[in-house]
């Protein structure tokens, strides 16, 4: 089955950096597309980025552009977000996603919020202190 495993969250001061990475396993990596969001506790989840099976076309939210990067390495099976320039406003819960429509329309359609993804990580927590 899918599987997709979050690291690397932790407790970082605003201006800092951290990288995320999710290992994904069950499925064939470099058929889907992948993304991270984030969500805080009473708030609806919120999308950061996507990226689609190739890695060549990345999509970021307002919010993370200039400051967070999305990447993937198909060989490892593994998807990454490089957070620099952190700010309180970034602690959330971070989620990796997954999903085999993997194309430039539907990826594009999940960073403007129109369509969801299908496969969920548990999260990794990342708290930046002001």
């Amino acid at each position: 089955q899918v599987q997709l495993v979050e690291s690397g969250g932790g407790l970082v001061q605003a201006g800092g950096s951290l990288r995320l990475s999710c290992e994904a396993s069950g499925f064939i990596f470099d058929n889907y597309a992948m993304g991270w969001f984030r969500q805080v506790p009473g708030r609806e989840r919120e999308f950061v980025a996507i990226i689609n099976w190739s890695g060549d076309t990345t999509y970021y939210s307002d919010s993370v552009t200039g400051r967070f990067t999305i990447s993937r390495d198909n060989v490892r099976n593994t998807v990454g977000l490089q957070m620099n320039s952190l700010r309180a406003e970034d602690s959330a819960v971070y989620y990796c996603a997954g999903d085999p429509r993997s194309g430039g329309p539907f990826i594009r359609a999940v960073a403007r919020g129109s369509q969801n993804m299908g496969y969920w990580g548990k999260g990794t927590l990342v708290t930046v202190s002001s």
